[in-house]
């Protein structure tokens, strides 16, 4: 079994496809998904999609290319938000200096406003940061002194001192299909010091289809094929990386009832 912990199926790209895509992964060995929120004032309609579909779970958040636009959601929203069984995760949220559609101080004010929603919840925050290690490592260290909180770094692609220092504060490191990329050499080094314990998997999806499928839209079956590079990484077996990563999984994403798969 594998989890996509991130995807994006309430993306146009995806439009009355879900079922079919659902179908697809569980057909390839994943069993769950979270789709994961970029805007908080389109959470509804994410929220109807993870009602609809048994093996799909949903976060709620304002992506760091947003934050601009949605400061007036506090965290107390996002904590009433979440309250719902289907909603597992805040975020994602963070900051991206790549792009820099918000300014920056909103991105850092909207990640700060999540990390309070995370702690009040005791849901993990799914980070986005891009281009922004320095500033992504000193906010996480300031905020987890303040009160600790549980978080991913998801599709990372920082470099080895923001993986440390990450990982010093207890959260997990999160590959993408860049993991499959032939010039990720520098990723792949992070992933093998990465503990077992400590990695995940995802795709991003519709993004980042993995070296197999490069240029064509990524969907949830392809994880299988992150987790086969991960596995060669780390000179394990794929089964011991779908177990790994699995059981971090459920550790992080402690909401998600075990019990969902175990059938």
């Amino acid at each position: 079994m594998l989890v996509d912990h991130h995807c994006h199926l309430d993306f146009p790209d995806f439009n009355g496809e879900v079922r079919s895509l659902v179908a697809r992964a569980n057909a390839a060995g994943v069993d769950l998904m979270v789709s994961i929120s970029t805007r908080v004032r389109q959470f509804d309609g994410l929220l109807e999609l993870a009602n609809a579909h048994d093996e799909v779970y949903c976060s709620v958040g304002t992506h760091p290319h947003y934050a601009h636009e949605e400061l007036d959601v506090p965290a107390e929203e996002l904590v009433r938000l979440a309250a719902h069984p289907k909603v597992v995760a805040i975020g994602e949220a963070g900051l991206d200096y790549f792009y820099q559609k918000s300014p920056r101080e909103a991105q850092a004010q909207g990640f700060r406003t999540h990390i309070a929603a995370a702690r009040m919840t005791g849901l993990p925050l799914v980070i986005h940061t891009r281009d922004a290690d320095d500033d992504t490592g000193d906010i996480l260290e300031a905020e987890m002194a303040a009160g600790k909180f549980s978080a991913v770094l998801h599709c990372f692609t920082g470099g080895m001192r923001l993986a440390e220092r990450g990982l010093q504060l207890g959260c997990y490191i999160s590959f993408s299909g860049i993991l499959t990329f032939k010039k990720s050499d520098a990723l792949r080094e992070i992933a093998r010091m990465t503990p077992l314990d400590r990695v995940l998997v995802e795709t991003d999806a519709p993004y980042l289809a993995p070296g197999k499928y490069r240029g064509k839209r990524n969907e949830p079956s392809y994880v299988t094929e992150t987790a086969k590079e991960l596995a060669r990484v780390k000179g394990v077996s794929l089964e011991a990386i779908a177990r790994a990563t699995t059981d971090n999984f459920f550790r992080l994403y402690s909401k998600v009832p075990r019990s969902v798969v175990e059938t």
